[in-house]
């Protein structure tokens, strides 16, 4: 077979000039070549960048009305909870159409629907902006999410395809750090240019900044090599899915990443109520400047590699956790100084905790990547959903008290589910040891 064929050619070593013709016509020593990218090696830094910006259109479209909330509230006369809906529609439509369209992946390619998604979602991000009501504001916010849902688990699938195994953490990782950054660098703009324009104008220069990422994206991102088209039958999707449920490990991963986006959900979703009342009274440009924080969360996001490789996989989810809860626990004062540090703790442990339970999602699932990937989204955004929408009721029931609580709760669940991987990982290894 031609080794475009496999995406794996061989360097074949020419015979000496003493060989017979017949020993000449089959080689002795062929060498496999991995031609997977690598850092340092030729197209990384492309790939990475085209993934960056990739990450920072997802974020950024899919919160452009999360630091917004009040001045929507404001301006259509509805309470928190009824806004939260304009972040849940979005964030619940991605976990909703993120497994079908990674099936599509399967059969047109990666990049494909990464592009075809992008290109759907900026298209309704210029439209947002002329909602004429709350209603068609969550509407076209559910239809941005779902044309979302083709890039996350396509790219950690494109990922785990193009990339050598040693540097995948690190690539999915920087892939993160791009989604840090579009929810920082959203939030921050829409901020300032809301107290000054008003929230329509914030949320269509979002629109506009991912029409550039979207464009730079599709120009940058190398043409999968490794790619193979699979079926669209759907008994051979439900196979897969149920294989990747019946895992434990993987049914793991994806209730860990629930929960910790259950906590960032519901403490970014309500944030911007909490500064904009007594005692900080904040005005809404500096509220979406504490957003800066996300920067914290692009470092812990791509430096999760090096912590996995001192801690381990279930070490560094338990630093995780223990950094997310302390984060809580330090916001609940009513100074300033204390609430922006737990913002930081919060999304340092919060990053870190994603970026390693979902590079532990490819590495684990060797075949079907997409789905598993999918799948993880799926939990992940539905942890979104979750989040914010409880994260408003919590606060209006219990102010922000209330919403601290939830988020803890959310944090014991990954430390519980973490020891039972512990456990698990331990009585795997006395079984091997008494089978030897």
């Amino acid at each position: 077979m031609p080794s475009a064929s496999t995406g794996a050619p061989t360097r074949v070593v020419a015979p000496s000039a003493a060989a017979t013709p017949s020993q000449a016509a089959v080689p002795t020593d062929v060498v496999p070549v991995d031609t997977r990218l690598t850092p340092g090696g030729p197209g990384y830094r492309r790939m990475s960048f085209a993934l960056f910006l990739a990450g920072v259109a997802t974020f950024a479209l899919l919160y452009s009305t999360q630091a917004l909330l009040p001045l929507i509230s404001h301006d259509f006369g509805v309470t928190a909870s009824s806004a939260s809906w304009t972040v849940s529609a979005a964030t619940g439509a991605l976990a909703l159409f993120v497994l079908p369209l990674s099936a599509l992946s399967e059969r047109f390619g990666r990049r494909t629907l990464m592009t075809a998604s992008l290109s759907v979602a900026v298209t309704v991000g210029l439209l947002v902006p002329f909602a004429p009501s709350v209603g068609w504001l969550v509407a076209l916010r559910a239809v941005q999410g779902a044309a979302l849902a083709g890039l996350p688990a396509s790219a950690t699938a494109y990922l785990a395809e193009e990339v050598r195994p040693k540097a995948l953490i690190t690539a999915i990782g920087l892939f993160v750090a791009g989604n840090s950054v579009g929810g920082m660098s959203g939030r921050i703009i829409t901020g300032w240019v809301a107290q000054e324009w008003g929230w329509r104008v914030a949320v269509g220069t979002i629109g506009v900044i991912a029409v550039s990422c979207a464009v730079a994206f599709r120009l940058l991102l190398p043409a999968p090599k490794h790619f193979k088209a699979g079926s669209l039958r759907p008994a051979a999707l439900v196979r897969t899915v149920r294989d990747h449920l019946a895992n434990p490990l993987l049914r793991r991963l994806y209730a860990i990443g629930a929960l910790f986006m259950t906590v960032f959900g519901a403490v970014y979703t309500v944030i911007g109520y909490r500064l904009t009342d007594a005692p900080f009274s904040l005005p809404q440009g500096l509220i979406g400047s504490i957003f800066l924080v996300y920067l914290v969360g692009t470092v812990s996001a791509s430096t999760a590699g090096k912590l996995v490789g001192r801690l381990g996989r279930r070490g560094a989810l338990y630093l995780a956790g223990a950094t997310t809860a302390a984060g809580l626990l330090v916001s609940l004062a009513d100074s300033l100084p204390f609430v922006l540090l737990g913002l930081v703790l919060i999304t340092a442990g919060f990053f870190a905790g994603h970026a390693v339970a979902s590079s532990s999602v490819s590495h684990t699932a060797k075949e079907g990547r997409a789905q598993a990937s999918a799948l993880y989204q799926s939990a992940y955004y539905l942890g979104s959903s979750a989040g914010g929408t409880l994260g408003a009721v919590a606060y209006h029931s219990g102010g922000w008290a209330g919403t601290v609580a939830l988020g803890l709760l959310a944090v014991v669940g990954v430390v519980g589910i973490t020891v039972l991987g512990s456990h698990a990982a331990r009585t795997q290894r006395r079984l091997v040891a008494v089978q030897h």
